[in-house]
C-alpha cells in the first residue's frame, strides 16, 4: 500500500480531547475585568501623581492680573514659572531642594505675597540682601550709583513722596496717607531699616519693584521679600488675552461666568498673538 500523504492544515490542527470531542478552549480568568480597571486607575493615578510633581517642582502655569510691570509683562499674559531655579518647598514640610542658582539683581521673580502668602505677585529683583537703595525723583540708586533700567515705565510727571522719593524721612512716615498704599506694619518696620544714606536691605531678602513704577505697590509700599517666598522666575508668554484688570480679579462668581463668556467670543480677536512663546 501506498503511504498517504497527510495536508499540513490537518497536521496543524491540535488533537482531538480524549473523550473525542474538540478540545476546549482555555479558561478564561474571572478577575480580568477586575485587572483591567485596576491597571486603568494605575495609570490615571500615575498621570496625577506626574503632573502634581511638575506643578509642585518644576513649572506651574499663572496669569498676570495687573499692570505693575508694563510694558514687559502685561495684564492678561499667562506664563509659565521656572520653579526648578530656587529650590522649591516639599509640600507640608519645611524642606527645600537645592537651589540651582542665587536671585540676580534685575530678575523678575514670582513669589508669595508677604503679607498674604496666598496671593502671587511677580515684579523685579532690585536690590539683595547687603545692598542700599534710594530713590530720588524716581532715579533709583543701588549702592551710591544709578541703576540703567530701560525696562522702567513712567507714567505721570508728578512727583510723590514714598514712591518716587524713598525711602522717606522717618519723622515724615506717620503722616504718610494709608490711602497711597503704604501698610501700616511695613510703616513701623521701616525705619529700623533706614540710614542717612538709604534704605539697608537685611541678608534673606530681596526689594521687588514693578516696572511700571507710577503703578505699582510693592516693596516701597509693603516692605521686603522673604527668600523662601520666592517660587520662580517667568519663562515665556504661552497665552496673552487683553482684557482689563477687573476682569481677571473679580472674584464674584457671576462676574467669573461672564468673562468667561466673553472669551469664547473674544478668543481670536483678543488674543495677543505677537505674544505667543515671548521668553522673558
Amino acid at each position: 500500500m501506498e503511504p498517504v500523504e497527510i495536508p499540513q492544515e490537518i497536521q496543524s490542527q491540535p488533537p482531538d480531547h480524549p473523550s473525542g470531542g474538540p478540545a476546549e478552549p482555555p479558561r478564561q480568568n474571572g478577575n480580568h475585568g477586575h485587572d483591567g480597571a485596576w491597571d486603568t486607575l494605575r495609570s490615571l493615578l500615575i498621570v496625577i501623581v506626574g503632573v502634581l510633581c511638575i506643578r509642585t517642582f518644576v513649572a506651574e502655569a499663572t496669569v498676570i492680573p495687573t499692570g505693575s510691570m508694563e510694558n514687559t509683562i502685561l495684564i492678561g499674559d499667562h506664563v509659565f514659572l521656572n520653579k526648578l531655579l530656587y529650590g522649591p518647598r516639599i509640600p507640608y514640610t519645611i524642606w527645600r531642594f537645592p537651589e540651582l542658582r542665587k536671585i540676580h539683581r534685575g530678575d523678575i521673580i514670582a513669589f508669595r505675597y508677604p503679607r498674604n502668602p496666598s496671593v502671587m505677585f511677580v515684579k523685579r529683583a532690585i536690590a539683595v540682601g547687603g545692598d542700599v537703595i534710594k530713590i530720588v525723583n524716581k532715579k533709583v540708586y543701588l549702592n551710591g550709583k544709578p541703576l540703567n533700567e530701560p525696562y522702567a515705565r513712567f507714567v505721570y510727571a508728578s512727583i510723590f513722596p514714598l514712591r518716587d522719593n524713598f525711602p522717606p524721612p522717618i519723622d515724615e512716615i506717620d503722616r504718610l496717607p494709608a490711602a497711597w498704599g503704604l501698610d501700616p506694619n511695613w510703616a513701623r518696620e521701616m525705619p529700623a531699616y533706614i540710614q542717612p544714606d538709604g534704605l539697608h536691605v537685611p541678608e534673606g531678602y530681596v526689594f521687588a519693584m514693578g516696572d511700571n513704577r507710577d503703578n505699582s505697590l510693592d516693596s516701597r509700599f509693603w516692605g521686603f521679600v522673604p527668600l523662601e517666598n520666592i517660587v520662580g522666575e517667568p519663562l515665556f508668554v504661552y497665552w496673552s488675552y487683553d482684557a482689563p484688570t477687573r476682569d481677571w480679579i473679580d472674584d464674584n462668581i457671576a462676574g467669573r461666568l461672564r468673562f468667561d463668556g466673553s472669551i469664547l467670543w473674544n478668543f481670536f480677536s483678543k488674543t495677543r498673538w505677537s505674544r505667543e512663546g515671548m521668553v522673558f
